[in-house]
């Protein structure tokens, strides 16, 4: 999401909390509907700024009580991050981290002119696709100020360290090892497993889907 966009989705969030909270005020019947609200605010908190982020953080501490007061508190959290967003605070990207994403558009572009042409072996856009997503993973590394430690750099390795610091979900790792499983099958020369450029495609598309789900935290 842009910074235009999750500044939009995020309004949107505080206009229903404050609808909420004058309804639970009002009549007690109404207050459950916080409950399922919570859960749509911290989910966007978690994929808009981050999962570990000092947002995500407060709504799941928040106590889980339903009552108007529920939503004030919600709503509170919610202004704030509009206005982070809005100074600007949210969508920072240092110079060489966008060169870095730069290239990796280029290469998916690349990628996917590869996969179009019918005289190029579907191998040939898988590894240039497992190489991208390494090199996005890596910078997502780095700007995070994570470490490897004695780990070797690597897709598997990047993949272990993001989700040891819980900024991607077990079904992210399962993603990206069977991405990553696909990469090595055209890497080592096992045809067999990269022949269908229908496969290929999907692996482009899960991780393009995948960059754009984490553009905030990666970049």
């Amino acid at each position: 999401m842009t910074a235009d966009e999750t500044i939009r989705h995020a309004t949107y969030f505080l206009e229903e909390l404050r609808k909420f909270e004058a309804l639970a005020r009002r009549d007690d019947d109404s207050r459950y509907s916080v409950v399922g609200l919570r859960a749509q605010v911290l989910d966007f908190l978690r994929v808009a700024a981050g999962p570990k982020s000092a947002f995500a953080e407060q709504v799941e501490e928040l106590p889980p009580n339903s009552d108007w007061y529920q939503a004030t508190q919600l709503a509170a959290i919610m202004q704030s991050f509009v206005g982070h967003m809005e100074r600007g605070l949210g969508g920072a990207v240092s110079l060489e981290r966008k060169a870095q994403l730069d290239v990796v558009s280029d290469l998916l572009g690349q990628a996917h002119q590869l996969l179009d042409d019918k005289t190029a072996h579907p191998a040939a856009p898988a590894v240039l696709i497992g190489a991208t997503l390494e090199e996005f993973l890596r910078g997502w590394v780095e700007s995070a100020n994570l470490s490897l430690g004695n780990r070797k750099p690597s897709l598997q390795n990047y993949t272990t360290v993001l989700a040891e610091a819980g900024l991607i979900t077990k079904q992210d790792v399962k993603d990206l090892t069977a991405w990553a499983g696909l990469r090595n099958h055209a890497a080592h020369g096992e045809w067999a497993e990269v022949q269908d450029p229908s496969r290929v495609r999907l692996m482009l598309e899960g991780i393009n889907l995948f960059m754009r789900k984490y553009g905030p935290q990666g970049a």
